[in-house]
């Protein structure tokens, strides 16, 4: 595929016509008379005709000419990646059979007067099957009694009540419930009933959590909603089951397994005296969750038929192609057969015989390998070549994506095919990973630093710019410098693109999954240099909590300052778009507080900054130290801004 080339020529043919007049006005004077019907104004205008296709031809030939180069050293536009997200289904009420959400379910943001519609597609089939509760047994594992474990199959009839835990609740006592079936990916909820009383702790802060067996740990569970406050009082508690939930025996009891179990009381938090007593409860399933991305799947694609030549190409019918998912798939039919051919990224390895393509994803276009004259004379072929006349078939692909796929919790609610049994969708994270496709301008710059690194890591920005090309969806890459007790490692450090609300990030979306950083060292590790180990791993995030008081300039609303205020903070401490230049915290870069008075008076509508201060704080426990006037990071550390708090008073 061609790369775009640009379209330099900025003048054209009525700004030709016009300078030539204003320079008539300077030279001639006496030349007054410029309407159309002048012969020296159609002179005029006949030279502007001529000078505008010559300024367009001339004017293109230098950037022609290094698109081309471009092209001749095989640089190809980087194509857009999609945001995922996480969609539940909700039953209209527990069904007494499974209920199936298909493969490529699609589901969308809601159309407004100003935006259109954002479609996502499920990449897995949803089952929920109904579940209900066959076992029950408490575990003091815990304090006294450790590791015992006893059964009441009295309270799942109903006929008796249980301590939940062990008479003087301790850390690690639990609850083991067993379900009739497991219930992956699925919401179930826990109808509690009866007297329930946990005596000692705060209801609105129990030290409690769920958690589904996988098999070999126990997986903590989301928690959509508890009415129970802690196994309190009667109610529901709804919990989002692992994807990783399966069937097990503890003490041969065979079940789908959840339980919840004590935690350790942090300071100020109060512990429960005695344990809960349960008379009984029910668990049914009331929805589950499938990972959508967005992109539409595209299945069983004909994209033409082969003329039995080298080189040929074919354009797939939707386009950009987004990569990282399934891998694509090329099928010839010929004479009845159907045979599998394979991507590769070059024909440089490709003997004759080999059955391969190569697809240019931002433009969506399929190529075979060519056939080259030897300097003997003879042809050589790279890649096998489909016959004459045999269909060509693209299995599956993914299109679409971009960061217009970003797009914030809560905002998936409508259905596009109406499946039985589901009342309604919804997405309780925001999506996250989508990015833009490569333009033109990024392309040039790349060129030259394509050529520095021959497809070779040796210095850390050649490191920097391989794992970009690996992981184009990334956000930040940095190479980390080396350290002495750490001869011959590289460490590359891995931010991802995360969706912002107003600045605020989420934590856990700041850490890259597995498959961003398994494909970035695979990626490395054919380019590294000999002796050489790379290590591919999220940066480390000091966490950071400004608390201020400011005061309004008068006619401006408290309210709107104290949301702008906010908003100035997360996004100027934010390790993507923050910093002084908005393209990233720069790491290792400190934090001093006086930064925090110039982020409140950039605000027009801040009179006086009151007070602000600067405190450290842990994003994953949220413990906060002391106020200090400066923060020190470590050299490969970014900051991570951690519920700040502004207070706005006249």
């Amino acid at each position: 595929m061609s790369l775009p080339a640009p379209n330099l020529d900025d003048r054209r043919f009525q700004q030709l016509v016009d300078d030539a007049k204003r320079l008539v006005q300077q030279r001639c004077p006496e030349w007054t008379d410029h309407n159309v019907s002048d012969p020296g104004v159609t002179l005029i205008e006949a030279f502007a005709g001529m000078m505008d296709a010559l300024h367009y031809r001339l004017n293109r030939v230098p950037d022609r000419h290094y698109v081309k180069f471009l092209e001749l050293i095989g640089v190809r536009l980087f194509p857009p990646t999609a945001a995922e997200v996480p969609v539940t289904f909700w039953l209209s009420a527990p069904q007494p059979n499974a209920v199936d959400v298909p493969t490529n379910t699609e589901v969308t943001t809601l159309r407004t007067e100003r935006e259109e519609a954002i479609a996502f597609t499920t990449r897995e089939q949803l089952r929920m099957p109904p579940c209900a509760v066959t076992h029950l047994a408490a575990a003091a594992w815990g304090g006294q009694g450790a590791g015992q474990i006893v059964h009441h199959p009295e309270t799942v009839t109903g006929d008796a009540s249980f301590a939940c835990f062990s008479a003087n609740p301790q850390p690690g006592d639990a609850m083991l419930i067993g379900l009739s079936t497991a219930v992956p990916s699925c919401a179930i909820v826990l109808r509690f009933d009866g007297d329930i009383q946990g005596i000692g702790v705060d209801p609105t802060d129990p030290p409690l959590v769920w958690e589904a067996w996988n098999g070999e740990d126990w997986e903590e569970c989301e928690i959509e909603r508890d009415e129970t406050g802690g196994l309190n009082r009667p109610g529901d508690v709804v919990l989002h089951v692992p994807r990783t939930h399966v069937m097990s025996s503890i003490e041969e009891q065979e079940a789908g397994w959840v339980r919840c179990r004590v935690l350790a009381a942090e300071e100020g938090q109060p512990a429960y005296s005695e344990s809960p007593q349960v008379h009984g409860f029910t668990a049914e399933t009331i929805g589950g969750t499938a990972e959508a991305i967005h992109a539409q799947i595209i299945t069983d694609e004909v994209i033409g038929t082969s003329d039995g030549v080298p080189g040929e190409r074919f354009s797939l019918h939707h386009r950009p192609v987004v990569p990282g998912y399934e891998p694509v798939v090329v099928e010839v039919v010929h004479d009845g057969a159907v045979g599998d051919w394979q991507q590769v990224e070059t024909f440089a390895h490709s003997g004759p015989n080999d059955r391969h393509f190569h697809l240019d994803a931002a433009p969506g276009e399929v190529s075979f390998g060519p056939a080259v004259r030897l300097p003997g004379g003879g042809v050589r072929t790279y890649g096998a070549v489909p016959p004459k006349g045999a269909m060509l078939r693209v299995r599956v692909y993914h299109t679409g994506g971009g960061r217009r796929g970003n797009v914030a919790r809560h905002a998936i609610s409508v259905l596009k095919t109406s499946i039985p049994y589901i009342a309604r969708i919804d997405n309780r994270r925001p999506a996250v990973g989508g990015v833009d496709g490569e333009d033109i301008e990024n392309a040039k710059m790349r060129g030259p630093i394509l050529l520095h690194t021959r497809d070779r890591a040796v210095t850390a920005a050649d490191y920097e710019q391989l794992a970009r090309q690996a992981a184009p969806e990334a956000a930040r890459v940095r190479c980390a410098p080396v350290a002495e007790d750490e001869p011959g490692v590289v460490r590359l450090l891995v931010v991802p693109r995360a969706a912002d609300n107003r600045g605020r990030l989420e934590f856990e979306h700041l850490v890259p999954d597995n498959d961003t950083l398994r494909r970035i060292a695979e990626y490395l590790q054919d380019r590294r240099a000999i002796g050489t180990r790379v290590v591919v791993e999220p940066p480390t995030y000091q966490g950071i909590t400004v608390v201020a008081r400011l005061r309004p300039r008068p006619r401006v609303k408290p309210e709107r300052l104290h949301d702008e205020a906010l908003e100035a903070l997360y996004r100027y401490f934010n390790p993507i778009t923050g910093g002084p230049d908005g393209d990233g915290w720069p790491f290792g870069r400190p934090v001093n507080v006086g930064e925090v008075y110039a982020v409140f008076q950039q605000l027009s509508g801040t009179e006086l900054v009151e007070d602000a201060r600067l405190f450290p704080a842990d994003p994953l426990t949220g413990e906060r130290g002391d106020a200090v006037q400066r923060i020190e990071l470590d050299p490969n550390a970014l900051v991570f801004s951690h519920e700040h708090m502004v207070r706005v008073e006249r």
